[in-house]
């Protein structure tokens, strides 16, 4: 499913404010401009990614993408750069901001992985990005993931989610679309959350749907009973005809409860009643 980003793409672009030389291009109704036409995402929902791809971690050392995912953890991911000027601060506060809202500690119940898609950035400015993060994170997170790219693997990685983003010489900067992306424990495509600032319920539930079984998120696993995730409002919404099968279900145990109740008072008035005749 193909998601032009129509409402997303202008304003949260990551370009500087430097006006163009040249006079604006006059648009059709519903033309993007030239630098955005071919950034976009393309849902894959349910494949998996290639998870022997190699990228930099903040020690610099080599690591594969397998490093992780582990079992019953899922995994947030963000593809970002660490020198962007705007978007990606804003991608990234965004995703700390919900990550302190939601009970867990990264490491612990998921992992989270951000990755430079700019070939040119190196460890030291990954470890600089995640130093500062973990510092304002305020709590363990021993899960987030700073990386950079080596031989390519970042753009591989990028078109198997289906985010699709250019470098724009003019402005020397990448122009991309905002989302992050929610993986199961195995590197299946699970969940896309679009813009720059993300609900803990969405958080939450799209890492419950992704964990496959973890226990830990057993309650929300109950909750996702009622909602569901519709793509037109990009979050979840309360799926009511579930919601009232379980209040239908609800009353039909008070009244149930209430007529054992009854018939138990009753049972024990004969009782009584009947020891007094005796």
């Amino acid at each position: 499913m193909k998601h032009a980003l129509l409402f997303l793409a202008i304003p949260l672009f990551a370009q500087t404010d430097r006006l163009p030389d040249a006079a604006p291009q006059k648009l059709e109704e519903g033309q993007l401009p030239p630098m955005l036409q071919s950034v976009s995402i393309d849902e894959h929902l349910g494949r998996n990614v290639d998870l022997d791809l190699k990228f930099i971690d903040e020690s610099g050392a080599k690591v594969p993408l397998s490093s992780f995912f582990h079992k019953g953890k899922p995994v947030l991911l963000d593809l970002i750069y660490y020198s962007c000027p705007n978007l990606c601060n804003l991608i990234l506060n965004g995703q700390a901001q919900v990550m302190r809202e939601i009970p867990w500690n990264p490491g612990d119940q998921y992992e989270v992985v951000t990755i430079s898609i700019d070939p040119k950035e190196n460890f030291e400015l990954a470890n600089k990005k995640k130093t500062n993060y973990i510092q304002d994170l305020g709590r363990p997170a021993g899960g987030w993931h700073f990386l950079c790219d080596t031989d390519g693997d970042a753009k591989r990685l990028s078109e198997e989610i289906g985010y699709h983003y250019r470098y724009d010489q003019q402005q020397q900067q990448f122009a991309h679309p905002a989302a992050i992306f929610i993986l199961t424990p195995e590197g299946r495509i699970s969940r896309y959350l679009y813009g720059a600032r993300f609900r803990a319920l969405d958080v939450r539930f799209a890492l419950a749907e992704a964990s496959e079984g973890r226990t830990t998120m057993t309650v929300e696993k109950i909750l996702l009973f009622c909602y569901h995730y519709d793509p037109k409002e990009g979050k979840y919404v309360m799926f009511a005809s579930n919601f009232m099968r379980i209040g239908g279900l609800l009353t039909i145990l008070a009244i149930g409860y209430f007529l054992w109740r009854m018939i138990r008072f009753e049972r024990r008035r004969s009782a009584r009643f009947k020891e007094g005749m005796a």
